[in-house]
């Protein structure tokens, strides 16, 4: 009779077990089965799985350069026709988390949206104003639980929709850029976050080619500097309390 009452509860421990080895074997091929994250911007950025390396800048088939008699000089637009956000070669702006297992880290969780629009203003070798707005709630990443997540927690993109950069010190070119030419130099401004406006100095390089000039750059966020609570995860994992920002913007000349 003792052994009958106690069988129930041993089966239901047993289950308990089974259930747990269950959810941390799918947690585990979760982080370590899975597809390698798309290349940093700059760092020939595909899709995951593509074969097909972005070409940022290029200019469409059958398109010629229409400068105009100001060349250079002048408002410069997010161009969204540029490129694909298939493989990446369009506009967009993103992050970089590293998620870890017993701290190891363990995948690289990446997400962008391509829903981007700014400008910059381009004066001889000076440029002297930018204005970028990304949609946040457009994120997406190889999860949809975690974008899903993001909408609540974190960066709160039903609450906060939308992220902004907006020049405080013109960039000083030293000479304007020239055809092809890549251009290294540090963007001074303010990002808006989570509802919270920052000083920062994003590292930047830009290229023209043809009437497009790519820009791309990334940036170190540390959560807290933001108000961003550092996300729980969905799976036996935990998340690094800092990121990093990317962003490759076409403008074409408006």
């Amino acid at each position: 009779m003792t052994l009958s009452r106690r069988s129930p509860l041993r089966l239901l421990l047993i289950a308990i077990v089974v259930a747990g080895g269950i959810a941390a074997a799918a947690g585990l091929g979760y982080l370590f089965l899975r597809a390698a994250p798309p290349a940093p911007v700059g760092a020939g950025s595909q899709a995951p799985g593509s074969s097909a390396a972005a070409t940022p800048g290029a200019l469409p088939s059958g398109r010629t350069s229409t400068l105009g008699p100001n060349g250079l000089d002048g408002t410069w637009t997010i161009d969204q026709t540029i490129g694909s956000f298939s493989d990446f070669t369009d506009s967009f702006v993103g992050y970089r988390v590293d998620e870890t297992f017993t701290n190891q880290k363990a995948n690289t969780a990446v997400g962008r949206t391509p829903q981007v629009t700014g400008t910059l203003t381009l004066d001889g070798a000076s440029i002297t104003t930018v204005e970028v707005t990304a949609d946040l709630t457009r994120l997406q990443s190889d999860d949809q639980r975690r974008d899903g997540q993001l909408r609540r927690q974190a960066i709160q993109t039903e609450q906060f929709p939308t992220a902004t950069f907006k020049l405080t010190t013109p960039i000083e070119l030293g000479t304007p850029p020239a055809a092809g030419e890549t251009v290294t130099a540090t963007a001074k401004g303010e990002l808006t976050l989570h509802g919270t406006t920052n000083a920062v100095e994003v590292p930047i390089q830009a290229t023209l080619s043809g009437d497009v000039v790519t820009v791309t750059g990334q940036i170190e966020i540390l959560f807290a500097d933001y108000g961003i609570e550092q996300p729980t995860s969905f799976i036996v994992l935990s998340i690094e309390d800092h990121g990093t920002m990317e962003l490759q913007l076409h403008f074409r000349k408006s």
